[in-house]
């Protein structure tokens, strides 16, 4: 089975193709990230705009990659939710057309399935069950991934995410947005000793996190410590902050399940200091942790084909015709709808 996977959902546009005996054949990612940076925050109408502009060529890209054609797809799949409701309804709205004109099924995913599923693309997947840490602009979670579609929520924010915290602190240091990837390579050439931050809810009890007290933590130093060579330390000290805070509700859900497996999907996945610290504070449990490829860190085209081939191949999908978008979509009522067999 052949699936076409597009995903729109902010500012990335992304389409691949996913054969469920061969595996990954094609993708290709557009991002928005210039378009965005003189408003300092994406701006809904125009992501709407760009991806119209994209989608199409991307998947003739996708398909030529491939070296299949239209007529050669079996199934769509598209980021139903969440996300923003214009970005949206243009990959809904293609997918139902390409559905529509090709006869074959279409399958709305969850944005954050997609994440979570991301790390079964790579060369070592991880096998179920798992502790599943998305962090991402949007979202920081803890899941207990027991099949595909089978999701138990341990853990949200109840502020910021992750990759958010990761921006707006970048902003108040003057990095720009986005800004995470740059405050990450900052942090790296300064002192993590220097200055110290909260590590909100770290001794909490439950696996929920907090990140606006530590942004505004970062604002206040910043205001004690304008001068420019204090940056790389206000960076390093905060990376520290936010890798303890992480580090710990991951290994306490470890600890609670008794899983000996952790995967870590989203954008701030990529970082590299998490990495190192999962890693080896892991060892400590003689568990493992799993990442995604570093291309599917963020928003893409992939894991969204491929959570709909393992959907489609269990016989899910719909005619295409008459269908709408989710902005808002809780990930936990997907298990209703779940797969028990991978």
């Amino acid at each position: 089975m052949r699936i076409l996977g597009i995903e729109s959902s902010c500012d990335e546009t992304g389409l691949a193709v996913y054969d469920t005996e061969r595996g990954l054949l094609a993708h290709a990612l557009h991002t928005q990230v210039a378009l965005h940076a003189e408003y300092g925050g994406v701006v809904p109408e125009l992501a709407s705009r760009d991806h119209i502009r994209h989608v199409l060529p991307l998947a003739r890209r996708v398909l030529n990659t491939a070296q299949l054609t239209l007529q050669q797809i079996d199934g769509i799949a598209y980021t139903e939710g969440p996300g923003l409701a214009g970005a949206l309804l243009v990959g809904t709205g293609i997918a139902h057309a390409l559905g529509v004109a090709l006869n074959v099924p279409v399958l709305g995913i969850h944005h954050l399935e997609g994440h979570l599923l991301s790390p079964l693309l790579s060369a070592d997947p991880p096998q179920f069950p798992f502790i599943a840490l998305l962090v991402s602009g949007g979202h920081t979670q803890l899941m207990r991934v027991q099949q595909v579609g089978e999701y138990e929520l341990l853990g949200d924010t109840l502020d910021d995410a992750a990759g958010e915290a990761f921006d707006k602190t970048a902003q108040l240091l003057g990095l720009g947005y986005p800004g995470g990837a740059v405050l990450s390579a900052l942090a790296d050439t300064g002192n993590a000793q220097r200055f110290h931050l909260p590590r909100p809810l770290l001794h909490s009890g439950d696996l929920n996190f907090s990140f606006s007290g530590l942004k505004t933590a970062v604002l206040n130093l910043r205001r004690k410590h304008p001068d420019p060579e204090d940056q790389a330390d206000i960076a390093a000290a905060f990376q520290v902050a936010m890798t303890d805070v992480l580090c710990a509700k991951a290994l306490s859900a470890l600890k609670q399940t008794g899983d000996k497996r952790l995967v870590v999907a989203g954008g701030v996945g990529a970082n590299r200091q998490l990495r190192v610290a999962l890693m080896h504070q892991l060892k400590s449990l003689s568990a493992r942790v799993y990442f995604p490829e570093l291309e599917f860190c963020t928003d893409n085209g992939a894991m969204i084909a491929f959570a709909g081939a393992m959907r489609m191949c269990h016989g899910q999908g719909q005619t295409a015709g008459i269908f709408s978008v989710r902005p808002r979509w809780d990930m936990t009522s997907l298990t209703s709808n779940k797969i028990m067999e991978y």
